[in-house]
C-alpha cells in the first residue's frame, strides 16, 4: 500500500508540473493585458497638445502633417457601423440646383450653363459651365477656406503652403476630401421643427441663433444620441423660408450678409469637439448665425482652422426632414463626393442620405 501511495503521489505531482508548463508565461499574459491602445482624443479643455499651439486648437492630434482634420474620425469601423442605418433603402439627395440661391450670396457670380450639339456629330450633345463658383450653391468649405485671423491655418501650416494664399501652395484644399471620400453615419437635428412646435419660425432675413442648449433639447425630443464620428446636419429653417420667398426678398438676402444659424461661440466649438463630430452641415448660408452688427466671434476659424472640421452650407434637408419626422428616425447613412479640384477651397457636396 505504501508503495502504491508513493507512485500515486509521484504521478499527481508530475501531472501538476505538466499543467503549469502548459500555461502561458505570466509575462506574456501580462503583456497582452497591458498592450498599448490607440490614444484617446483629448477633451476640448485639454487642447492644445502641441507646444505653442493656440488654446482650443487640435493641431497635431491627427498627425503633424495631417490635412483631413476630424474626417479622420470616419474610420472603417465607424463606416461599417453606419451602414447598419440603411433599413428602408430610401435615398435623399441633399444638393440644391446649381442655380440656387439666385442671386448668389456673398458676391459670388451667377452660373452660366451652355449646352450644344457637337459640330460634325450632331447626334451628340455636349455642355460646359461658365463662371462656376463651387460655393455658389450647396457646398463644403475645405479646411483651407479660412484661417484664424491671429493664429493662421489648420495644423499651423505656413501661409505660403496653403492653396489660394499667393505663395503657390496647394495644401488644405478640397481635393483632400475628394481623394479620401466621405461616408459615415449622418444625424439630423431638426431645430426648425423644434422651434415650430414652440410657435417660432425662422426667417431667411433674420439672425436667429441656435444654441447648444437648443441642439441638445432637440436631440432629446427626437430621442437621438450622438456617436463618435457622426456627420451632423442641422436644419435651421433658412432654406424653407428662402424657397417660400419672392424674388424681391431673395435679392434682399443676397445683398445682406446676415443669416440665422448655429451660435458662433467657443461653447459650440467645445460641444462639437467633445461629441467627436466628424463634419457639420446645415441649410443656412454659413452654418453659423451671421449678424454683422452684433458679431463678436466667428465659428469658422474654430472649426476649419483649429479642428480641420469641414463645414457644409445651404444643403437641402427638406425632404429628408419630412421623412425623419414621419418615421421618427433621425439617423442614416451619408455619403459625399466633393469635386476633385486640385487646390480648390470648396465644392458642391454631391451628398446622399440613405435610410
Amino acid at each position: 500500500m505504501a508503495k502504491a501511495r508513493k507512485k500515486a503521489v509521484a504521478a499527481s505531482s508530475k501531472a501538476r508540473s505538466k499543467k503549469v508548463q502548459a500555461r502561458p508565461k505570466r509575462t506574456a499574459r501580462s503583456a497582452v493585458k497591458t498592450a498599448p491602445r490607440a490614444p484617446k482624443l483629448p477633451r476640448y479643455d485639454e487642447l492644445p497638445i502641441r507646444t505653442g499651439a493656440p488654446r482650443g486648437a487640435a493641431w497635431g492630434v491627427f498627425g503633424e502633417t495631417d490635412e483631413l482634420g476630424t474626417i479622420n474620425l470616419l474610420t472603417p469601423q465607424n463606416v461599417l457601423k453606419a451602414a447598419a442605418e440603411i433599413r428602408t433603402g430610401k435615398v435623399f439627395p441633399l444638393n440644391l440646383p446649381l442655380n440656387l440661391p439666385n442671386p448668389p450670396l456673398y458676391g459670388r457670380g451667377a452660373l452660366r450653363h451652355h449646352a450644344f450639339p457637337l459640330p460634325n456629330a450632331e447626334f451628340f450633345t455636349d455642355d460646359y459651365l461658365d463662371n462656376f463658383y463651387p460655393q455658389c450653391s450647396s457646398q463644403w468649405d475645405a479646411v483651407g477656406h479660412i484661417k484664424h485671423p491671429v493664429h493662421g491655418h489648420y495644423n499651423g501650416l505656413p501661409e505660403s503652403e496653403v492653396t489660394g494664399r499667393g505663395g503657390g501652395g496647394t495644401h488644405l484644399g478640397i481635393d483632400n476630401l475628394a481623394r479620401r471620400g466621405i461616408a459615415g453615419r449622418g444625424v439630423l437635428i431638426d431645430a426648425a421643427r423644434y422651434f415650430e412646435r414652440r410657435g417660432k419660425s425662422i426667417e431667411c432675413t433674420g439672425t436667429d441663433v441656435v444654441t447648444v442648449k437648443d441642439l441638445e433639447a432637440a436631440l432629446a425630443e427626437q430621442k437621438t444620441r450622438l456617436r463618435p464620428g457622426d456627420i451632423l446636419l442641422v436644419r435651421v429653417g433658412w432654406l424653407k423660408s428662402y424657397l417660400a420667398s419672392n424674388q424681391e426678398v431673395r435679392t434682399q438676402v443676397a445683398q445682406l450678409p446676415n443669416a440665422p444659424g448655429v451660435e458662433p461661440s467657443r461653447e459650440t466649438a467645445r460641444w462639437l469637439w467633445d461629441n467627436r463630430i466628424a463634419a457639420v452641415a446645415s441649410d443656412t448660408p454659413a452654418f453659423e448665425a451671421v449678424d454683422m452688427q452684433a458679431a463678436r466671434e466667428l465659428l469658422h476659424p474654430h472649426l476649419l482652422a483649429f479642428f480641420g472640421m469641414p463645414m457644409g452650407e445651404m444643403w437641402d434637408l427638406e425632404a429628408l426632414a419630412e421623412d425623419c419626422a414621419a418615421d421618427r428616425r433621425y439617423t442614416f447613412f451619408l455619403t459625399s463626393a466633393p469635386l476633385n479640384i486640385p487646390g480648390g477651397v470648396g465644392s458642391p457636396p454631391n451628398a446622399l442620405a440613405v435610410k
